[in-house]
């Protein structure tokens, strides 16, 4: 079906489509793709790439956020990560803000240098890691920057290298990736690089780039078939996994929001928050949020940043600015208040 619009240029005014809000856990696993604006580089020498990977390592360090695979290519990068104590888009805005303030500065240019809005695909873990590892570190050859695979296993700037066992890299998880194909390190290796190999012919990998069950079942004309027979399957661009999972996905992002919504229309705000906890713990609303190591302290400092986090949506900034401390703070306690709560 072929449709026709026909309209003055001047008259009509698109509307904007609201932006989907990231979704993230603790444990989640993230495919991040990052690209130059306009399709221009954003790393033009190894100084540049060198300066990223220290600032992604540094980043991945304080916030315990484990590096499954990556991979440098001049006009964009991808990275396989894993949430720990900072939520991703924390760890990606601190990354991307630091490194295009210190790339303007030596290129003397202004303006952004990142599209505004990276990819984020929330992936199902055991079903597609392994396939995600390769479609990643397979990059640079497909791109043309190796000429083949032999050239890959010794490339600095990308994760295969290191999984290879050809270059260390202390803040990348290769162990968590080699479990995955051996019971030893050398067998796992040679099992690894193998399975990378097979996966050289396979191209560009369109199924591994989110919507959830419309590509895990064979794609749109699958679903269309399937729809005919009045079986719908749950999609999400920003998800990647099996029907259980995006539907799992789903359910517990809008049970969060659905607490925050509830939450503000009772009023209550980050000081409500402190007046709850300090009825909880039986305190004083004061001392709920001051400074310093008492246990009840901690705790209720704990529990505060858990729901100012997870429950009003604050950001671990916005948090740290009231209480005083430091992001990594915030984070860490948020997971222990997780558990108390």
């Amino acid at each position: 079906m072929i449709l026709c619009f026909s309209f003055h240029p001047q008259s009509v005014t698109l509307p904007i489509m609201p932006r989907k809000a990231r979704i993230d856990a603790a444990g989640a696993l993230h495919h991040i793709i990052v690209r130059g604006i306009e399709g221009k580089k954003v790393f033009r020498d190894d100084a540049d790439r060198e300066n990223f990977m220290d600032r992604l390592a540094n980043l991945l360090l304080k916030s315990k956020t484990r590096c499954f695979a990556w991979a440098l290519l001049p006009n964009h990068a991808h990275l396989l990560l894993q949430t720990g104590l900072t939520p991703i888009a924390s760890l990606m805005r601190r990354l991307l803000t630091g490194y295009a303030v210190s790339f303007n500065l030596k290129y003397h240019r202004h303006g952004h240098l990142f599209q505004n809005r990276y990819k984020s695909i929330l992936c199902q873990e055991d079903a597609y890691l392994k396939e995600l590892v390769r479609y990643i570190h397979l990059n640079p050859l497909r791109a043309g920057v190796v000429p083949n695979l032999k050239s890959l296993d010794r490339y600095p700037w990308v994760g295969h290298s290191a999984v290879v066992g050809k270059i260390k890299q202390e803040w990348q998880d290769t162990e968590y990736v080699l479990s995955y194909f051996g019971d030893t390190r050398f067998k796992a290796r040679a099992a690894y690089r193998s399975f990378v190999e097979r996966g050289v012919s396979e191209g560009r990998r369109t199924d591994l780039i989110g919507g959830g069950l419309i590509r895990s079942a064979g794609g749109w004309e699958r679903v269309v078939k399937l729809r005919k027979a009045s079986l719908f399957m749950k999609s999400d661009e920003r998800i990647l996994g099996s029907g259980d999972f995006v539907e799992e996905v789903l359910k517990q992002a809008d049970d969060q929001l659905d607490r925050r919504y509830a939450m503000r229309a009772k009023g209550l705000d980050f000081d409500g928050i402190v007046y709850r906890v300090a009825h909880l713990l039986k305190m004083k609303p004061a001392d709920v949020s001051k400074r310093g190591k008492e246990p009840q302290t901690v705790k209720a400092r704990d529990v505060l940043c858990y729901w100012a986090s997870r429950e009003l949506g604050m950001t671990t900034v916005e948090i740290s600015k009231r209480l005083k401390i430091c992001q990594s703070s915030v984070s860490r306690g948020a997971l222990r208040g997780e558990t108390i709560v």
